[in-house]
């Protein structure tokens, strides 16, 4: 999606808007957030001026939750140029970043109130702990995402992993019962009895990633690895913990017994970060399933039904 410049304006025909953004967006009805998108090359043009920031490029193919562009600030220090997609949790990434301050993630070095926009530390983006062997890769995020794990700022407008996973429930129900999926109800069903039972009691508060896997943690300048991309939640550890046993299922699928290999990688991430094995294990199921139902109902069939049989293996 390019723009013409437009007179008295900004050149806006260089800052095309990734079509993985565009196609996350498609089916959203005419609303703020179409509005938001089809204004988007204006607006980074103005917040680049504003902030008198050198355009590198676009970064494509980019996210689905929003656009991000490669600059340069006056000093010619590189740093990334983030436009999350607005919506009722769009502040909630600057509120994480700026709580961390740099601890375990990428800094936040500016933030506009106004555009939702974000000037972030510069990482190596196409350097991730995926390109490490698996064993190395899982040390490196238990260390990054220990970091991450502090009591929340006071007066945080965080959701708590109960009031996620409530969103998520009645999700959850329709896509168990859509098309193929109504085959993995019984999973479905399990998913639904550990959603009720494990926030009941949580035994902790603590500010999470809430989409932490290794994808998400890059190499930088100032650590050698650090987290980007939050959806910040509160809650127990074990539910962001979750996320990183799933990484990497192809690869357990591939290998030798791997409802063993599965079991023994819970194990060995609730031992190295002192989370309940029990707990890790509901959550970890949970989350496959309920990563799964959503995968099929986008229509990645074979990538639901690797995560719908990681669910079975726990």
């Amino acid at each position: 999606m390019a723009s013409a410049p437009r007179p008295g304006g900004h050149d806006t025909a260089r800052v095309q808007v990734p079509k993985r953004l565009l196609d996350a967006l498609s089916d959203t009805p005419a609303s703020a957030v179409r509005s938001w998108l089809d204004a988007l090359p204006e607006t980074v043009e103005r917040q680049l001026a504003a902030w008198e920031l050198t355009l590198e490029r676009v970064s494509a193919p980019g996210g689905r939750r929003g656009l991000v562009a490669l600059v340069r600030q006056a000093d010619d220090t590189p740093a990334a140029l983030k436009f999350p997609v607005p919506g009722p949790h769009a502040d909630h990434e600057r509120a994480a970043l700026a709580h961390w301050d740099g601890w375990g993630a990428a800094r936040l070095l500016r933030a506009d109130p106004d555009t939702g926009a974000l000037l972030i530390e510069r990482l190596r983006g196409t350097v991730s702990l995926r390109s490490l062997p698996e064993a190395k890769a899982v040390l490196e995020a238990a260390g990054t995402v220990r970091r991450l794990w502090v009591p929340p700022p006071e007066g945080h407008p965080f959701a708590s992993v109960t009031g996620r996973t409530e969103e998520e429930r009645e999700t959850l129900r329709t896509l168990g019962t859509g098309g193929w999926a109504a085959e993995a109800r019984p999973l479905t069903d399990e998913a639904l009895e550990l959603r009720e039972a494990l926030p009941a009691e949580p035994p902790e508060e603590v500010l999470l990633h809430g989409d932490f896997r290794q994808g998400k943690v890059l190499s930088g300048e100032r650590a050698p690895w650090l987290a980007v991309g939050p959806a910040p939640v509160v809650g127990e550890r074990a539910y962001d913990l979750a996320r990183l046993v799933l990484d990497r299922c192809e690869d357990l699928a591939a290998g030798p017994g791997p409802a063993a290999a599965a079991r023994r990688r819970v194990g060995k991430l609730a031992d190295a970060l002192e989370v309940d094995r029990d707990r890790l294990r509901g959550w970890s199921f949970y989350r496959a399933v309920e990563t799964g139902l959503w995968h099929a109902a986008a229509g990645d069939r074979r990538r639901a039904e690797l995560l719908l049989e990681f669910a079975g293996w726990l």
